[in-house]
């Protein structure tokens, strides 16, 4: 009997942790919403997460990278990671996937309009590469960050990147704008 027990517990101790935890397969978040497909309400606190975007500005086709990072040493186990125009609800451009820890998702019929998890191991930093669309206006990138099954936090933000004007570029991608010299043109 004393023999069963050792395996009962340690049964329980190697592989409960993982069937309780994190759902490895059900686990999704909304498109719209960016909320978890679970009965917990978000964090009011200020999230331990920031974005991070290597550029301010810029133009139809050009590649920004992205980066969502842990403040601290607790790390993430989910995320969903959509750009989005300031004040819009849906996605706009599409991601690159670059990071094994992430994958493209199809939202509103774009397929990789936002990045996810593709995995539920506890994550420091991902990052990944967007591909800016034409026709974009100001935009921010905007995130759900998932800590473990109580603890998520939904909408946070990077700064705004504003688009270049594409009529101040010529077919060859070089600019046309004079150059003043002495505030003389």
């Amino acid at each position: 009997m004393r023999r069963h027990s050792r395996f009962v517990f340690l049964f329980c101790g190697i592989f409960l942790p993982g069937i309780l935890g994190f759902p490895q397969t059900n686990t999704s978040i909304d498109c719209d919403s960016l909320l978890p497909n679970y009965e917990v309400e978000p964090q009011a606190s200020a999230p331990p997460y920031i974005i991070a975007v290597s550029f301010d500005n810029f133009e139809p086709g050009n590649e920004v990278q992205v980066t969502l990072e842990a403040l601290g040493e607790v790390g993430f186990k989910g995320f969903n990671l959509q750009a989005r125009e300031v004040d819009g609800d849906i996605p706009v451009g599409t991601f690159k996937i670059t990071d094994p820890n992430t994958k493209g998702l199809e939202c509103h019929n774009m397929t990789n309009s936002a990045v996810s998890h593709a995995n539920s191991d506890v994550k420091q930093k991902i990052t990944t590469t967007w591909i800016a669309p034409p026709d974009v206006k100001e935009l921010q990138f905007i995130a759900t960050v998932v800590q473990n099954l109580e603890n998520f936090w939904v909408g946070i933000q990077s700064k705004t990147l504003t688009p270049m004007h594409s009529e101040s570029v010529n077919g060859t991608g070089k600019s046309k704008r004079k150059v003043c010299f002495e505030y003389i043109c």
